[in-house]
């Protein structure tokens, strides 16, 4: 089995996945940075792992502090 690579996703918005990552990717928890009037953030992935916990150690090793995120599971993709 071909080992993903989480990595190259960092920096996508998980609306744009095409629809065979998205189903690589479905179970797997995102942090997006959290809106505010002050940030407009784009949404991006900028952490992405199997664990909310990994997750948070994404961000930390990056220098993000995690309360600005909100980590959440990406679904499986509804075919269209």
């Amino acid at each position: 089995m071909k080992t993903l690579d989480l990595a190259k996703f960092l920096g996508e918005a998980p609306e744009r996945l095409s629809l065979s990552d998205g189903i690589a990717l479905a179970g797997k928890w995102i942090a997006l940075e959290i809106y505010t009037p002050q940030t407009l953030p784009l949404r991006r992935i900028e952490a992405l792992a199997d664990t909310v916990e990994a997750c948070v150690g994404q961000l930390h090793k990056r220098g993000l502090d995690p309360t600005n995120y909100e980590i959440s599971r990406l679904p499986r993709p509804i075919p269209v």
